[in-house]
């Protein structure tokens, strides 16, 4: 007998061949879907309305696990996040975003990242390996379960299974590593998300953030047209390759010929430009000028990022009263822009801080010089 089936590395069609392949119909498989997705239910016995030797045969061939949980840390505004052990000593994290209206959960694609972007702290892992479908799902799957008890806890202590409704509204790949540059296990998590007999998610609560793997986002229009947010941070090529080194292989033009395409199907969107704001680098008045030319025919919405320090990073925060100068820039050229809101830095879970108990791969922290804003 092989090593046991993870199901949570399958989607609707994948259980379906599941199914078939140990000699059960394939409508078990939206049963499955419901127990394992919608409940959160990880136990083959508790399932209580497949047949006794159905549930036995799961038993033998197949197991539903998420990535362990190494440590769990709730900040001081009461953004959570979990740090997942992906085996061999490595690590990712997940953060939970709660606001009034909704619940946001950001998730990891990679362990560690290849793309290098010089401001990012998971950039200083280097790369060790793509997430699997089961890491990927399975970090909204342990959360979903795991808000959803606390909440029935909290409110319902007189009834810990009453439902309490959904606590993760909104889904977003702006964890560790690029999204797009694990294509097929992203895109097959974003099925589930989506699927109605699973989480149930519209495209517009799911988001995907790119540094700009132009071929891919063109695949990604295609197969999964979720909303699209894309690590700019600079108005120019020169800057930006320094910034995000993958522009010298997409550079501008090339990337915003995509976000074009891509906008092609699904006129009624917009694309999110994130673009953090570094000290004396990116954030002067003529850096926003130049900004609105570039971006001002594209239907979008920007979103600056106060840059989150960590040691030797060589970048500092731009100060507040430069963030502003800059936004009203935007907003005087028409732009919708909004600065976010840092969340959570004080248990590392801001964004840019998801480097996670992880070995400097590249060993850059060691050789990094500081870099003073000219």
């Amino acid at each position: 007998m092989g090593a046991a089936v993870n199901l949570l590395d399958l989607d609707s069609a994948g259980l379906t061949r599941f199914c078939e392949e140990i000699g059960e119909k394939p409508y078990r498989a939206k049963q499955l879907l419901r127990w394992i997705h919608q409940l959160g239910c990880s136990d083959f016995s508790e399932m209580s309305d497949l047949a006794k030797a159905f549930r036995q045969k799961l038993t033998e061939l197949a197991v539903i696990r998420s990535p362990e949980v190494m440590s769990d840390h709730v900040a001081a505004d009461g953004t959570r996040k979990w740090l997942l052990s992906t085996g061999e000593g490595n690590a990712v994290e997940m953060v939970f975003i709660p606001e009034v209206n909704r619940g946001t959960l950001c998730i990891s694609s990679q362990v560690g990242c290849a793309l290098a972007c010089s401001f990012c702290s998971t950039g200083r892992q280097g790369f060790n390996r793509n997430l699997t479908v089961a890491e990927i799902i399975g970090q909204l799957w342990w959360a979903n379960k795991t808000l959803r008890d606390d909440e029935a806890i909290r409110f319902n202590q007189d009834n810990p299974n009453k439902e309490t409704g959904r606590v993760i509204s909104n889904v977003v790949f702006m964890g560790m590593g690029e999204p797009l540059a694990n294509f097929e296990h992203v895109v097959t998590a974003l099925d589930l998300m989506l699927d109605d007999r699973a989480y149930g998610l519209s495209r517009r609560r799911l988001t995907v953030s790119t540094s700009g793997l132009v071929p891919a986002m063109d695949r990604l229009r295609a197969r999964c047209p979720v909303a699209l947010a894309v690590s700019l941070h600079a108005p120019n090529d020169s800057l930006r390759d320094e910034l995000v080194p993958i522009n010298k292989k997409y550079p501008i033009h090339m990337l915003l010929a995509a976000c074009e395409r891509y906008l092609a199907a699904a006129p009624r969107d917009f694309i999110t430009f994130e673009y953090v704001m570094l000290d004396g680098v990116n954030d002067r008045i003529e850096h926003a000028r130049e900004l609105v030319r570039l971006v001002r025919s594209i239907p979008c919405k920007l979103n600056l990022i106060p840059f989150n320090s960590f040691i030797g990073s060589g970048y500092r925060r731009s100060s507040p009263e430069a963030i502003r100068v800059f936004r009203d820039i935007l907003m005087q050229a028409g732009l919708v822009t909004t600065v976010r809101k840092t969340r959570g830095d004080d248990i590392d879970a801001a964004c840019g801080q998801l480097a996670g108990q992880v070995l400097d791969k590249t060993r850059r922290a060691q050789r990094s010089l500081i870099r003073m804003p000219g």
